[in-house]
Order: C-alpha cells, then structure tokens, then sequence
C-alpha cells in the first residue's frame, strides 16, 4: 500500500532561495512508505510510476524497520528467478539480500554537512538514498542526486559570495589606504600644534633660577603629563615684597586643556601686573576672562584653581582645588579644605560670592605642599588609588628635608606606588617651605 506518496514534476527539486544555511528540510523529500508484508509487486508498481522515487521506507506496525532503494530493489528482481522469488513475496524476504546501511539524518542538519557526511560512507551504498528524520515517528526519503546538486550550487554561491567580499574588501582597503593618507596628514598637523603647545606650556613654568631667587622660601615644583600636552598647572611669580603661587587642574587633558592652561598663567600675571590684591576681585576677573574664552571656544572645559600670597611668614589662600597640606615642623599634618573658598573656573560668569579667603601662619621649617588629583587617584596594577592618606604619611616621615628633596620623596614613592600601570592623569606636585 502507498502511503503519502510525494511526486515532483521533475527529478531535481527546486533550488531557489537556499542559502549556506540551509538545512535538509528545505529540499525535496519523498513521503513513500510500505509496510514489511507488503508484496515486492507494490514497490515494483510505485518505482514504475514514479520515475523520481529513490527508495522506499519500509515500517513494520507503524514504525520504521528500514530501507529498501530502487537499485538495490532492481538488482535483487534482475538475480536468476529473482521476480519469481520476490515479486509476489513479503517485502521481508528481500532484506537478507540487500545492504541495509541507512543513514539517518536529522532534518535541521545543514545541507552542506549532510553532503559531506553522505560522501564519507562506503562505496557501495554512498549514493543509496538518506533518510531525513522529521520528529521521532516521523522519516523522509532524500534522493542524493538531489542532495549533490545543492551542495554543488551552494558551492557556486560561496564561491561568488567570497569574490563578492574580495572586491568589497579591495574597495575597502583603498578606501582605508586614503583615509591613512588623510590621517597621517592630519596627524602630522595636530603633532606640530601640540608640540608647539607643549613647547609653550614648559616655557611658561617658573624656572629654577626663578625659584631659588625668592627669598624666604624653598620652592620645589614637579609636573609630569599624562599626554605630551597637560591640563594642571602651577606658577610661582615673585612679586615685590609678595609672592604669588597658584596651582589648577583642567577637566581633561590633551591639546584643550593645555591651550587653557595658557590662558590661566597669562591672566594670573596680567592681574598681579596690574597690582590687583583682592582675593574676589583677582579670582572673579580671572573666571570672567576664562569664562568667555571657553565660551568662545566652544569648550565645555573648566578648572579648579587656588591661589596663595605669601608675605612675610603668612599665606593668604583662596579658590576652590584640592585639600591644601600643611606640614608643621616636627611632622604634624594639617589639612585645609578649599571647597569653600572658591568656585571652579570657567564654569559660571559670577563666582565673586562663593571666594573666600583663609590665611595661615607659616613658622621656621613649616611646608605647604599643593598638588593635583593625578597624584591622589594614581591607580597600581590592581586599581588602588595612591590615596590622599599615603601622601600625608609620605610628607609626615619627611618633614626635616629640603623642599627640593620632599618632592623628590614623594614622586618616588608615588612611581613606586605606580609600577607598570599607565599614567591616566596629569601630575603637578608643588613643595613651598619656610626657611
């Protein structure tokens, strides 16, 4: 009895639409089942009707017992007295005289595995049909004719999709080139300006010489960028009787920060040329310069700035930047925080009410150490942050030195504290020590 009998109008299934992952079930799969007591005439009957059918799925109560194919059937019938013996016999008496190695597959398997799988079998059943398991009652019959054809046209299309992507990428890679090109010249002329700004930016710290010659102080001053170009800065300006020290930190770092750094020493000097001495009326034309230059600019940039006049043994200190050190003779640490003495630059028109001033009486061997969070948020391998609490410690142990020799303390326990981690923020340490 023929159950289901799937019939295509031609031997090759349609192979539109498939792509490289296409799986078994979307070929043609024939629907041809017999039971095992079904007489070799019935399967003999279905191979002549239907040219196509590679086989039939021979079940027993309803469940699968195997294969038997067109040729193996043809070639048992052609066998001296073979349709004698089996033409009007049991389909069960064939299997003693064919091969019954059926491979099984599952339906999701992708056409071009089940291709290569199909062709590592045994010579002698390599072109027998597969069966397609569908769920668990549930085969199909798959002509390897069928199944050949779609591997090999799935080939052609990899083959056209890879010079498809070749002559992509080729277009790609010279629209790469090109943008090199465009890149390396325009990062040539952003390494000229930030060399320049970088040039600028030394020149414009206060010199050696400059800090050994004012009287009354030691004066000892690091900087080190976490790019060529930095957004802290710090300048000492001996002014008169006065001195004049400030130390800032610009958002960010880069090219930006520092052309804003420049700002920031040109209007200090401009002011103190200018023998303004009030502590609001210096902070709130310096932030109103500022101010409209970022605006101008079109920056979203600002900075923490504090400035300290120093005059005869008293610092008066006002703006807004990190915790002022004090470091008392003998070792004692004082902390003095600036939050409210002040207000970042650059950030509001008017900053006049929030400046304050605080001042402080600096004795014989007392320091002032001022820095910036580049040194405090230094991060080692792991991510611990060098910490406020260690550069105190640092400074409380080596109080009796020179200002010069504290610095150099400091950085070298903050490198060490670094190790191989890559420096991420700019770091401006500055040591300013009553004689």
């Amino acid at each position: 009895m023929l159950e289901n009998l799937t019939q295509p109008d031609t031997c090759t299934d349609s192979l539109e639409g498939l792509t490289l992952e296409s799986t078994l079930q979307e070929l043609l799969l024939h629907d041809f089942q017999l039971d095992i007591y079904s007489l070799g005439k019935a399967l003999a009957k279905a191979f002549d009707e239907h040219q196509c059918l590679p086989g039939a799925i021979v079940t027993e109560k309803g469940k699968f017992f195997g294969i038997i194919s067109r040729q193996q059937f043809l070639e048992v019938l052609s066998r001296p007295y073979g349709i004698e013996l089996f033409y009007k016999r049991p389909l069960r008496a064939l299997f003693p005289f064919i091969k019954t190695e059926a491979s099984v597959y599952p339906c999701y398997l992708s056409i071009i595995t089940a291709a290569q799988q199909c062709l590592q079998r045994s010579p002698e059943v390599r072109y027998e049909p597969l069966i397609v398991q569908i769920n668990r009652y549930t085969y199909r019959l798959l002509d390897v004719h069928n199944l050949l054809v779609a591997y090999a046209n799935l080939n052609e299309l990899a083959l056209q999709l890879l010079q498809k992507r070749t002559t992509d990428l080729d277009r790609a890679n010279a629209e790469i080139q090109l943008l090199n090109q465009q890149l390396t010249a325009e990062n040539l002329r952003l390494n000229t300006e930030v060399e320049v700004t970088r040039r600028l930016q030394k020149m414009l710290l206060p010199t050696l010489q400059e800090l050994d010659s004012i009287n009354g102080l030691e004066i000892a001053g690091y900087m080190e960028p976490a790019e060529e170009v930095g957004g802290d800065y710090y300048d000492v300006i001996n002014h008169g009787d006065r001195v004049k020290i400030g130390i800032g930190d610009v958002t960010g770092h880069g090219l930006e920060s520092g052309v804003l750094t420049i700002m920031v020493q040109t209007a200090v000097r401009t002011l103190l040329e200018s023998n303004e001495t009030d502590p609001k009326k210096f902070l709130d034309v310096l932030n109103r310069t500022i101010y409209n230059n970022v605006n101008r600019m079109n920056s979203d940039k600002n900075l923490t700035l504090s400035l300290l006049d120093y005059e005869e043994g008293v610092v008066k200190l006002s703006g807004q930047h990190e915790q002022t050190i004090i470091v008392r003779n003998g070792g004692n640490v004082e902390l003095i925080d600036t939050i409210d003495l002040g207000f970042p630059i650059g950030l509001d028109m008017d900053i006049a009410k929030f400046v304050a001033e605080s001042r402080i009486q600096l004795n014989p061997g007392d320091s002032v150490v001022l820095y910036t969070d580049g040194i405090t948020e230094a991060e080692d391998i792991n991510g611990v942050q060098y910490g406020l609490e260690t550069l105190c410690e640092v400074l409380r142990y080596s109080w009796q030195k020179s200002a010069k020799e504290i610095r150099q303390t400091v950085i070298d326990n903050l490198w060490q504290h670094i190790g191989s981690q890559k420096l991420y923020d700019d770091i401006t340490l500055l040591v300013i020590k009553q004689k």
